[in-house]
Order: C-alpha cells, then sequence, then structure tokens
C-alpha cells in the first residue's frame, strides 16, 4: 500500500497545478455574466477537441467500463460502454450545428426548453439536468474516494473534500474559459498516462496472449461475443448513456465555444474517435480481475482494474495510475462546476428579478452547495455504476421529446411532457434499485426493459403527439427570444 502522506501530497501539487493555470488564465478577471458562462465562438478544433475528450474521460472511465466487464456482461458489455460512450459525441457533430443555427445567441438546454415549450416542461428538463449533473459528481468524487482509500487507506471524506474544495475554486473563480484551458492540459496528460500504465500493466500479467488466456481458462464466457448478458448491457448501456450525454449541459457549452460550425463538427467527431479505444482497453481490465478471483463482493467490481493494478504493479508504478485518476477527477469537475453554473444563471432570472452583476455570484454559491452535497455522497463508497445508471435513467426518458423540437415543427409542450413522464414511470417500474419502493406483481426487474423502454415509450409518445392539431412552431421564435446575458 502507497504512503497516505506520498498520495495526498501528490494530489495537492496537482490540484494546486491547475488553479494555479485556471487562476492565471482568468486573471483580469470576468467582467460580465456572459464571459463566467459563455466562451463563444472563441475555440478552434485543436482545444475544442482535447476540452471534450477531456471532459468527456472523467474518472468513470476506470470504473464503470471494468465494473461493466467484471459484473455485467465480460467483453461485450465493454464494447457497448465504448460505442455508448462515443456515440453521443458523434450525434453533437450533426446537432451542434442545428443549435447554433437555431439559437445563436444561446447557454444552455434549460433556456432552449424554456423558449421552446414553456415554463412546465423547461422545469422538468432543469430538474432532470441538474440532477444527472449532480449525480456525475458524486459518481466521480466516489471513485477516486474508492482509489484513495484502496490504495493508501485516505479516509473517503478527505479524498472528496480536498479535490471538490479546490476545483470549485478556480472554476467559481475563472469559469468556463478557465475550464477550457485547464482541459487542454488535463488531455496532454491523461493520454500518456493513460498508455503507460496499461503497457506496464500489460507486461506484468505477461503480455496479451498471457491474459486472454488466463481469461479462456477460467470464465471463458467473459470473452465471448454472444454472451447474452454482456450483449443485453451493451444494448440498455448505449441507450443511457446516449440519453444522458445529450441532456449534459457541458457539451452545449462547447457547441457555442466552437469558433465555428466546421470546428463543431471536427472536434466531436474526432473526440468520438479517440473515446472508442480508451474506454475499450480500459475496460477490458474488468474480465482480467473477474477471471482471476480479484472481484470477490459487489463493491469489488467498482474497482475492478485497480485490484489488477495493486497486485502486479510496484508502488511506483500504481501511482501513475493515482495520478491518471486525480487528474480525471479533475478534467471532469471543473467541467460539471461550470455547467451548474451556467444552467443557474440562465434559469434565476425567469423566476427571480436580479441585476446582472449579481447572477455570477448566485451561481458560484448554488454550484458551491451542489459540490458539497456531492462530495458528501462521494465519500459513501456506492456503485459508480448504479449512480451513472440512476441518472441514465431520468435522462433516457427526456432526451428524446427535448430534441424532437429542434427538427418538428409540430412538437408541443403538453405532448413532450406526457411522453417523458410515460417513458419515465416505464423506466422505474422496471428499474431494478427501484423494486424497493415500486414493486408491481407480474413485472420482473430488468435494466434492459428498464431503458429500452423508458427510451421507446418517451419517443413513440412524443412522436404521436406531433399527428394530434394542425399547431406550426415558429423555428425563427428562438433566435429572437433567446439573447446573450449581458444585452440591454
Amino acid at each position: 500500500m502507497i504512503a497516505s502522506g506520498v498520495v495526498l501530497t501528490l494530489t495537492l501539487v496537482v490540484l494546486l497545478g491547475f488553479a494555479g493555470v485556471g487562476v492565471w488564465y482568468a486573471r483580469d478577471g470576468v467582467d460580465s455574466v456572459e464571459e463566467f458562462v459563455s466562451a463563444r465562438d472563441s475555440v478552434g478544433t485543436a482545444t475544442l477537441t482535447a476540452t471534450v475528450v477531456a471532459s468527456s474521460m472523467g474518472a468513470w472511465i476506470l470504473f464503470s467500463p471494468a465494473e461493466a466487464g467484471a459484473a455485467f456482461g465480460g467483453v461485450t458489455a465493454v464494447v457497448g460502454y465504448a460505442v455508448g460512450s462515443a456515440l453521443p459525441l458523434f450525434c453533437y457533430a450533426s446537432l451542434g450545428p442545428r443549435i447554433r443555427q437555431l439559437v445563436p445567441e444561446g447557454h444552455s438546454l434549460t433556456e432552449y426548453a424554456y423558449a421552446r415549450y414553456g415554463t412546465v416542461f423547461a422545469a422538468y428538463v432543469l430538474l432532470v439536468t441538474v440532477a444527472y449533473m449532480f449525480v456525475f459528481l458524486a459518481a466521480e468524487f466516489t471513485g477516486i474516494a474508492l482509489v484513495f482509500a484502496r490504495l493508501a487507506g485516505v479516509p473517503g471524506w478527505q479524498t472528496a473534500t480536498l479535490v471538490g474544495t479546490i476545483v470549485l475554486a478556480y472554476t467559481a473563480y475563472g469559469g468556463l474559459r478557465a475550464s477550457i484551458v485547464t482541459d487542454r492540459i488535463q488531455t496532454l496528460v491523461v493520454l500518456p498516462l493513460l498508455f503507460v500504465g496499461v503497457v506496464a500493466t500489460l507486461v506484468a500479467l505477461g503480455g496479451p496472449t498471457a491474459v486472454v488466456s488466463s481469461v479462456t481458462s477460467t470464465r471463458p464466457e467473459l470473452l465471448s461475443l454472444g454472451y447474452l448478458p454482456g450483449i443485453e448491457f451493451g444494448v440498455y448501456v448505449t441507450v443511457a448513456i446516449l440519453g444522458a450525454e445529450l441532456l449534459n449541459q457541458a457539451w452545449w457549452q462547447r457547441i457555442y465555444a466552437g469558433r465555428d460550425d466546421e470546428t463543431v463538427k471536427r472536434s466531436f467527431r474526432v473526440a468520438a474517435a479517440c473515446v472508442v479505444p480508451l474506454v475499450l482497453v480500459v475496460g477490458l481490465f474488468g474480465p482480467v480481475a473477474a477471471a482471476r478471483g480479484f472481484v470477490s463482493t459487489p463493491s469489488d467490481a467498482s474497482v475492478a482494474l485497480f485490484l489488477v493494478v495493486e497486485r502486479v504493479l510496484p508502488d511506483w508504478a500504481v501511482l501513475v495510475f493515482v495520478l491518471l485518476a486525480l487528474v480525471l477527477v479533475v478534467s471532469s469537475a471543473d467541467t460539471l462546476f461550470n455547467a451548474i453554473a451556467s444552467v443557474v444563471t440562465v434559469d434565476v432570472p425567469r423566476f427571480v428579478e436580479m441585476p446582472a452583476d449579481r447572477l455570477t455570484t448566485v451561481a458560484r454559491l448554488v454550484t458551491g452547495l451542489v459540490a458539497v452535497a456531492a462530495v458528501v455522497v462521494g465519500a459513501q463508497g456506492y456503485s459508480v455504476l448504479t449512480l451513472f445508471l440512476l441518472a441514465d435513467l431520468l435522462a433516457a426518458a427526456t432526451f428524446g421529446p427535448l430534441l424532437l423540437g429542434l427538427y418538428s415543427r409540430r412538437a408541443r409542450s403538453g405532448g413532450v411532457l406526457v411522453a417523458s413522464a410515460s417513458g419515465l414511470v416505464v423506466g422505474l417500474l422496471f428499474f431494478p434499485p427501484a423494486r424497493g419502493v415500486l414493486s408491481v406483481p407480474l413485472l420482473s426487474p430488468s435494466f434492459f426493459v428498464a431503458f429500452l423502454g423508458a427510451a421507446g415509450v418517451s419517443c413513440g409518445v412524443a412522436w404521436l403527439s406531433t399527428l394530434v392539431g394542425d399547431e406550426r412552431y415558429d423555428f425563427g421564435r428562438l433566435g429572437r427570444e433567446i439573447h446573450r446575458l449581458d444585452d440591454d
């Protein structure tokens, strides 16, 4: 086990380093609320690609794919996770220019929901969006707390508090621009670290051939592409991640940050192509851990990768993965803090009249409260994958009706609200973790049915609602009603 003092010192140095970069980049201060939540049309392809890669590769990449491979279905589950992680980014390559065209001065998906569908559905989308980002944050803090506790004996609350406090401090000061510049550095750090760590672990295990042989001899089903549990997981996790990421405010911010439509298209496509092999390589350590008998309890699956690493690598090499996990948490946490702040900034004025110069302060305070709650949850040690699946279910029932309004003039608030509610009810009825509360005779719990039912029912009902009535929405209203936050 690594000395806790070494890990905490390394953590503090890394966090202060990123904080210093973020503060220096925003050293002239954030002059307006618009600058705090937007980096509109200012980021080129290389930087936008880097920030998308860094933001999409949170610490979850070291936990959830491997947990899926160890406990939910082997290699097919990992493939599903990789496809599901890349698919939303490919979608944004087309969706992003459409959003920029219809809402050229927009900031957030909740802002669009309000203009397109009205107060009730916008409030629902706001609830789902913030809930998803909160759970994402909690899962990230859970992951890093589990790693530090496992490898160095650091109490979970210390890890989560230290990371959460420093990241919140520099993002609250520098806003989105500070997040983007640190993301670029984080990508340059993460990719080499991940490569070195994976190669070192494979060599210590005897090479790829020895790894495959060890799994084949003990748990051959984990490498079978026809393994039914893995196929089911791969399908529903793709739907789950797609729904969640299409409601992720962080991506809406970066759509507007791109210099132009072509920049957005290229950046999201390249980022998607990068994510697939990264998730695959890291996730395959899950079946390795399961085949070697390292996973003996459900909680072990959450740290399957680190169960392998700590057994085959010397302490100095394990530090590579500690540093990797830390940088990944920072990259996703600062993104989520900014995303939450931007949603609050855009939506508060709809309910409370407030001068523009006070919005930034309110956004920082609310983000701080969310951060505290996420740190508390993150210190509890829950399953990272289960936390994500809970948030993903909310999004799976919402993303279709919400985005329909970008393409169909006949989509209406009543129809999409009923559609989302219907999908959510269906999903919860079959969602295994909810069975203690929602137990219906003759209905067997199933993640597969829950996610496909939530997405399918919500999309189907939303489409059917467009066949009723003759009302047509004027897309030009979105551009006229949504404007910059510093406009008079």
